[in-house]
């Protein structure tokens, strides 16, 4: 997206493609629902023996010549033509759709994995997540709705499908339902996690939009945040997890080789980095940017992005010191 809303008034704009922003604050807790997940996760090993810094993935495929995204999002399409009843490779593709910002068609894919396995509550709220930003009327549409109570009705400790239920009900006037409902998922989430700061930052801007006084609950011991140094917003960033589905996932799904599967990613990397040339004005989006070239082991690609968000930034210092904070977090040389 390359225009935002109004932090405090919740004003809606068109985007140049005609879709509708959300209200920011919905956005805020990107950490929890994996609005910004870039799918690095994919690419971590499943024991200490395996290190993707120390070497290129096109070195696992030496001798071929790496797919596009776009290839490997067709072949996935190929293995369900010829497999359609594989609810894990619909939820494969229809993941694969929505981190290349193709929302619409990461809903039809999450439709056909929820139609297969009915009961699968992830599969609901990846649905409704899809159907919220392919929205064109800038709020929660009745069919996202449908799907994260589904979600909830299978599983009600589902932080995705809690999150927009929440959102949706602040965006229907029901305010104190809402914060209360953020209260209930900020309750159930460790005191230290990532992205416990973003429920609670959800839950403070909320607050003060409907001059609802949240202050006193968020000081009390059961949501505070724990004693001793917290870390930045940036260390904070740097060292989240970020969702995603498993190697062996995305391999089932595919069936590609490792070394392709981590090119699918570094195709993935390379979109976040164009969408920044054209909208600059994210510094979450730099800290993961930075953090997604360093887990690929392309440090000096992770330091352009640093001298690119030091350039965007140069005039916001609150930006630049997120920023800054997770450069030196994930130890990029300059930093």
């Amino acid at each position: 997206m390359t225009e935002t809303t109004d932090s405090q008034s919740g004003a809606k704009t068109k985007t140049p493609d005609g879709q509708s922003n959300l209200p920011k604050w919905i956005l805020a807790g990107a950490g929890l629902v994996a609005l910004v997940a870039v799918g690095i996760s994919v690419t971590r090993a499943d024991d200490t023996s395996s290190n993707i810094n120390s070497a290129s993935p096109s070195a696992a495929i030496a001798g071929q010549e790496a797919p596009t995204v776009t290839q490997v999002i067709a072949q996935l399409e190929e293995k369900l033509e010829q497999d359609p009843d594989d609810a894990n490779g619909w939820q494969m593709l229809g993941w694969s759709y929505f981190e290349t910002s193709r929302f619409g068609e990461a809903a039809m894919a999450m439709r056909r994995a929820t139609s297969l396995d009915p009961k699968n509550a992830e599969y609901h709220s990846m649905l409704g997540e899809a159907l919220v930003l392919a929205s064109e009327e800038g709020d929660i549409p009745a069919d996202a709705r449908q799907a994260f109570a589904k979600a909830l009705a299978l599983d009600a400790k589902d932080p995705r499908a809690r999150y927009f239920s929440a959102a949706a009900k602040d965006m229907d006037g029901q305010h104190q339902e809402a914060i209360n409902d953020w209260f209930a998922l900020l309750a159930d989430t460790p005191a230290d996690a990532p992205w416990a700061e973003d429920v609670r930052n959800v839950i403070r801007n909320v607050g003060k939009e409907r001059n609802i006084d949240v202050e006193t609950r968020l000081a009390s011991a059961k949501f505070a945040p724990p004693a001793g140094a917290l870390p930045s917003e940036g260390e904070a960033l740097a060292t989240a997890a970020i969702p995603g589905p498993s190697r062996d996932q995305m391999q089932a799904a595919a069936a590609l080789p490792q070394g392709q599967q981590e090119e699918m990613i570094r195709g993935m990397v390379e979109g976040l980095a164009a969408k920044l040339e054209k909208n600059p004005a994210d510094p979450d989006k730099w800290v993961m940017l930075m953090r997604s070239w360093t887990q690929l082991g392309e440090t000096g690609k992770a330091q352009n992005a640093l001298r690119d968000a030091r350039t965007a930034f140069r005039n916001d210092a609150a930006s630049l010191t997120t920023v800054e904070d997770a450069a030196k977090t994930l130890n990029i040389p300059g930093s």
